[in-house]
């Protein structure tokens, strides 16, 4: 029979059959409400003790919250997930408008429909695995499944750290398998027929993105106040694709920025079109004849345009001229950390794991390296 200690603090017991419990090897397992107020369990207390001590712990804890702390630890542990996503949401200022609606497009399409209803202190382990194998039954596809386990995490992670959670629910929880599909790396005779076959406001954006690993919005904003140095380019802003309007970078916040190496070829090309075309009052090169900014509607007529005339039937988007100033990069021994940062990305490990298989072999390499040292 589980020992009653003071009110509001807990039980202890043993789930064997033994007569003296007290004495036979098994382990206590402890019940106890949490700050938020759900029942937790906790077992593999070899002694009453030890139990005893764990209980003292979260009671003291509890005891110590302020009251207004407690109850919005509790507010936020009985909200639903589909009122507490969309607020997690709005609550990230950090994120660009492509980004904001991006995860706004897996919430609606993934996370929502299955976990709207259940309550913020309901997660476990048990729960986001159930929602795993949901997403292969329906035939998710590896990339989009990803993408929802992570957000997922975000999610479930900052509900934690506001006290709405008193345990990780990803704990022991094997991700989603994602393995990135194959790069498609255009050659340097491919960009260059690709450029003979473009207007001179798609060249601009060709030469930024291959030449200095711009995304294609932060192209669009193309200014000749960002060459702040003859062989260097500052990436201040994008402009949005949707809305054709400038935006904060993607993963910066309002004002930060970022440096790239800008070749002699990109920077000639920029002056190039400025003296033909000139620039607004802003400083901005590329505008067309209805928007005073570019989009991803007029990027992919006119690649593909390009493409036709060129006589490339390959699948090449725009995107994968950024994969070629990758591929320049590391194969040129440029080490992999500065690639990350002249690219914009998050963190090393997403350039790592899309651009790993392009960097020199490794073992072999460092051998001969080793041995010319030696």
């Amino acid at each position: 029979m589980a020992t009653q200690l003071i009110r509001g603090m807990g039980s202890f017991d043993k789930s064997c059959a033994c007569v003296r419990q007290s004495r036979c090897s098994h382990p206590y397992f402890i019940r106890y409400r949490d700050a938020t107020g759900s029942q937790r369990e906790e077992s593999g207390y070899a002694t009453q003790q030890s139990a005893l001590d764990r209980l003292t712990k979260v009671y003291e804890e509890k005891r110590s919250t302020p009251r207004a702390q407690a109850d919005l630890r509790r507010e936020i542990g009985k909200q639903r997930f589909g009122e507490y996503a969309p607020n997690w949401l709005a609550r990230q200022r950090h994120y660009a408008p492509g980004s904001t609606r991006s995860v706004g497009q897996v919430l609606n399409s993934q996370l929502l429909p299955v976990l709207e209803s259940r309550r913020m202190n309901a997660f476990t382990s048990t729960v986001v695995e159930d929602f795993i194998t949901s997403m292969e039954e329906r035939g998710v596809g590896s990339a989009a499944q990803q993408n929802a386990f992570d957000t997922l995490k975000k999610i479930l992670l900052d509900a934690r750290r506001r006290g709405g959670l008193a345990g990780d629910p990803f704990n022991g929880v094997v991700p989603p398998e994602y393995t990135p599909r194959r790069i498609a790396i255009p050659t340097l005779d491919e960009i260059h027929a690709i450029k003979a076959a473009s207007s001179d406001e798609l060249r601009v954006v060709v030469d930024l993105m291959s030449g200095c690993g711009l995304r294609n919005g932060e192209a669009y904003a193309a200014n000749q106040e960002r060459m702040v140095a003859d062989d260097v380019y500052r990436i201040t802003e994008q402009i949005d694709g949707r809305t054709r309007m400038p935006a904060r970078l993607k993963h910066r916040k309002l004002g930060e920025f970022r440096e790239a190496p800008m070749p002699s070829t990109v920077r000639e090309s920029l002056l190039r079109f400025e003296k033909e075309h000139g620039v607004d009052s802003n400083g901005y090169l590329l505008r067309t004849q209805r928007a005073a900014y570019w989009a991803h509607t007029t990027l992919n007529y006119q690649w593909s345009a390009a493409k036709k005339r060129a006589g490339i039937t390959r699948r090449l988007t725009p995107y994968s001229l950024r994969h070629f100033f990758a591929s320049n990069c590391l194969a040129n021994g440029i080490p992999i950390t500065d690639v990350a940062e002249w690219m914009g990305h998050k963190n090393i490990n997403m350039t790592f794991r899309i651009y790993r298989h392009l960097m020199p072999a490794s073992i072999g390499r460092a051998a001969k390296l080793l041995n010319e040292g030696l």
